[in-house]
């Protein structure tokens, strides 16, 4: 009995392409059996690209795992720019074997995508560290520095300790093997889980903060300066989390 195109469809989805039913396939004369072979070519080409790309994330933590740094932690922070709320850092040690192909700069994720990759990351992780520093110390010691404590404390965090550390665009005072990477979220696989931890772990919390706020939309701009948040400073004032030292904050009190 002849298999339906529909039916056909279905088993390509999970369909190695070792598999000898492929060749039984290009030989059906069919439009759409031929249409759905392509489609699934041209689907593998694009998945066995995006591996390669994944496993290019990997060189740098590569060149440690070769100098015999098994425990290589990625380090980076979100909430630098938003006028409200904690600067969050995150690290993260993966295994050699980490295989989360989508995991990349939190940057380029859907929120959505973001929610699904943390599940996984948190699942997959040989251990992960969360650090944050609140406005009103932001406030006291400037952003750069707040960033540099909440990344120190993500890496205190974690157990095992890590033995070498690839942070996003920044040093910090531990004695450990650390290199300084410029966007290294999108660079490495390590700093590009760090970066998905935090943004997930900072974009939750300021949803929390929106339930306590109200009027500024925090729940949908994370603290940052939508027209929204402006227009809510302006009406109710500002909050124990908004950032007195941030324009135009700054400028109105």
């Amino acid at each position: 009995m002849t298999d339906t195109i529909a039916n056909i469809k279905l088993q390509l989805k999970n369909m190695s392409p070792n598999d000898e039913q492929l060749l039984i396939w290009q030989q059906d004369k069919r439009v759409g059996v031929q249409n759905a072979l392509r489609a699934w070519q041209k689907k593998q080409v694009m998945v066995q690209e995006k591996r390669e790309h994944f496993l290019s994330r990997f060189d740098i933590e590569r060149q440690y795992w070769m100098q015999g740094y098994d425990l290589v932690a990625g380090v980076d922070e979100v909430g630098r720019g938003p006028l409200a709320g904690p600067v969050v850092a995150a690290a993260v040690i993966l295994p050699h074997d980490f295989d989360v192909l989508d995991v990349i700069d939190s940057k380029q994720l859907s929120a959505k995508k973001r929610d699904e990759l943390y599940d996984k990351i948190i699942e997959k992780a040989i251990s992960i560290g969360v650090g944050s520093v609140e406005a009103s110390i932001i406030d006291e010691i400037n952003i750069y520095e707040a960033a540099r404590v909440a990344m120190t404390e993500a890496v205190n965090q974690l157990a095992p300790v890590p033995e070498a550390l690839l942070i996003d665009a920044m040093r910090l005072d531990l004695d450990l093997p650390q290199e300084f990477l410029i966007k290294g979220d999108a660079r490495s696989n390590s700093i590009g889980a760090a970066s998905i931890i935090a943004k997930v772990t900072r974009d939750r919390l300021m949803a929390s903060y929106g339930l306590k706020y109200h009027g500024y939309g925090f729940e949908k701009n994370a603290g940052y300066g939508t027209k929204e948040h402006l227009e809510g400073i302006k009406k109710i004032g500002i909050t124990p989390i908004h950032r007195k030292t941030f324009a135009p904050i700054k400028d109105i009190l």
